[in-house]
């Protein structure tokens, strides 16, 4: 079990750095966007919000339920506050 779970955990990571590399390239739309203007802009936008940004979502959203199945197989405690002696 503790293969899986540390296999499900690299896809986590993996998942997640490839998720903030697709929001800098939203960004980078964006930007791109704002220097072009006119309709061509808008279109844009409009592919990155209708778009782009609901397939990030799913994808960031599957990734994380990967990490927190992971962390549930492991017994990792990452979201309760625990004192520095019980370790």
């Amino acid at each position: 079990m503790k293969k899986f779970s540390d296999v499900l955990l690299k896809i986590f990571g993996v998942g997640v750095t490839l998720c903030l590399f697709a929001g800098g390239i939203a960004v980078l739309g964006f930007i791109v966007a704002m220097f072009i203007g006119g309709e061509t802009a808008t279109e844009i936008c409009i592919f990155i919000h209708k778009t782009y940004f609901p397939w990030v979502i799913t994808f960031t959203s599957v990734f994380v339920g990967f990490g927190l199945i992971g962390m549930y197989l492991n017994k990792m405690k990452s979201l309760s506050i625990s004192l520095a002696e019980d370790k």
